[in-house]
């Protein structure tokens, strides 16, 4: 995969030998399980092309949703791909292929205000895409509740446990489609006292890529 575009951020030097030191035990899913993890430190355990590795939380970016409050997680490979997340929404990719670039969400909601409708909320997303140099691709989103999946890539948790959500394009908000309408994305929100933390997301940056990323270790671990 590509190196990171110059002018991204760093990944913190108390970071780098961690991630040097897994990458060569977590080339496919059987040897994700028994890794020794830093507890000081935060992962994502990432499918993309039948492979597997673990991304590690390198910093909390200061832009926030007006509507979420939530910030910009930045997180980091081995191999200096980037993932950026906000509450659970991709904000931007760098090191795959295609690239997301400078995305802006528009009247994204809450998971716990969308965890008691029953009917879709709309909302818009903004993003340029390389390579192709496609500016401004401007998605109009429709997301709504749904049951648990029979199939996903979820790991240690049971999928019942979790609220689920369906992402679908409903369209382009604007003459400039850039490309063809996206798979839907997928969601699992732990709800907990009256608070939802997003541990499992499955998104596709073309037609034919997609990954899949999950909290790690799985939340039925951790201490509540």
């Amino acid at each position: 995969m590509a190196s990171v575009a110059a002018g991204c951020a760093v990944v913190p030097d108390p970071v780098q030998p961690t991630v040097r030191g897994i990458w060569q035990y977590v080339w496919n899913k059987d040897k994700t399980v028994g890794v020794t993890l830093n507890p000081a430190l935060r992962y994502l355990r990432v499918t993309i092309d039948g492979q597997v590795s673990l991304f590690v939380l390198g910093e909390l970016d200061a832009s926030t949703d007006s509507n979420t409050r939530a910030p910009t997680e930045v997180w980091y490979s081995a191999e200096r791909e980037v993932l950026r997340l906000r509450d659970g929404r991709v904000m931007g990719v760098a090191g795959f292929t295609p690239e997301w670039r400078n995305v802006e969400l528009r009247g994204a909601p809450a998971w716990a205000q969308l965890a008691g409708l029953n009917d879709a909320v709309a909302y818009s997303r903004l993003r340029d895409v390389m390579p192709g140099y496609r500016y401004g691709i401007d998605d109009a989103l429709s997301i709504r509740r749904t049951l648990p999946p029979a199939r996903s890539q979820l790991v240690g948790v049971d999928a019942t446990s979790l609220a689920w959500f369906e992402e679908t394009m409903a369209g382009k908000a604007s003459s400039n489609a850039g490309d063809t309408a996206l798979p839907a994305a997928r969601y699992a929100v732990e709800l907990r006292a009256g608070q939802a933390a997003v541990v499992y997301g499955e998104q596709c940056l073309a037609r034919d890529v997609c990954f899949t990323w999950q909290r790690w270790p799985p939340v039925a671990a951790r201490t509540p």
